[in-house]
């Protein structure tokens, strides 16, 4: 990618995070995972987002196809998932030059793809270019506090949760969250009837990924 072109990209996210009002985008990906799970989740997030930080964000989140030039009209891109997924050589370019061109995309396990996901991100991006995230990284510092890292909202093998991220020029460009399950907390009271306590700890941590898009990545 030229570095004119990388230019025009960035300027324009860059114009994208000021608009007045942004909008979330659900990735539709390849590999036949159910990339559609918890569709109430970014919509809640929204609200959070607007009612808890003063945001704008708007109510209704967009579906975009990874390999569609579409993905560079949103700042914010969510994939998740319990299966596979593999990504078509087209849809790893355009992830690809959307990153590197200030793009933002968290990955949230929702159970099932570790195995699917760790091998297409290392064929993308190359062996080791996922790191794990440390403790105090500014995604866990504001505007909510979490001093022991990424919140575990739901058990499945009571593995830890980690926070796992890619890094373009010291900026972390892509998030993969493992065995915390944060889109289930997201996601209608009534869906996982999870205590409202657990809930609101992965609504605070969507909102300090939110924050750290719109204030820290640019």
């Amino acid at each position: 990618m030229s570095r004119s072109l990388n230019l025009v990209l960035l300027v324009f996210l860059s114009a994208l995070l000021y608009s007045q009002q942004e909008k979330l985008a659900l990735v539709q990906y390849s590999g036949g995972g159910d990339w559609y799970a918890n569709p109430s989740a970014l919509v809640n997030l929204s609200a959070f987002c607007n009612r808890e930080l003063n945001c704008d964000l708007d109510p209704e989140y967009a579906t975009v196809e990874l390999n569609s030039r579409e993905i560079f009209n949103y700042p914010y891109l969510h994939l998740t998932g319990h299966g596979n997924v593999l990504f078509r050589a087209a849809e790893a370019q355009n992830m690809k030059t959307y990153l590197e061109a200030g793009g933002f995309i968290h990955i949230d396990d929702n159970y099932g793809m570790d195995e699917f996901i760790r091998p297409e991100l290392a064929r993308i991006f190359g062996e080791g270019s996922l790191k794990l995230i440390s403790k105090d990284h500014p995604i866990f510092q504001g505007p909510y506090s979490f001093p022991n890292g990424l919140p575990k909202i739901h058990e499945h093998d009571g593995d830890a949760p980690e926070a796992w991220g890619i890094f373009i020029d010291g900026r972390l460009a892509l998030l993969y969250t493992y065995q915390s399950d944060l889109g289930d907390g997201w996601e209608d009271p009534e869906v996982h009837n999870d205590p409202e306590e657990i809930r609101r700890k992965a609504l605070e941590m969507g909102a300090n990924i939110i924050h750290y898009v719109f204030n820290g990545s640019i």
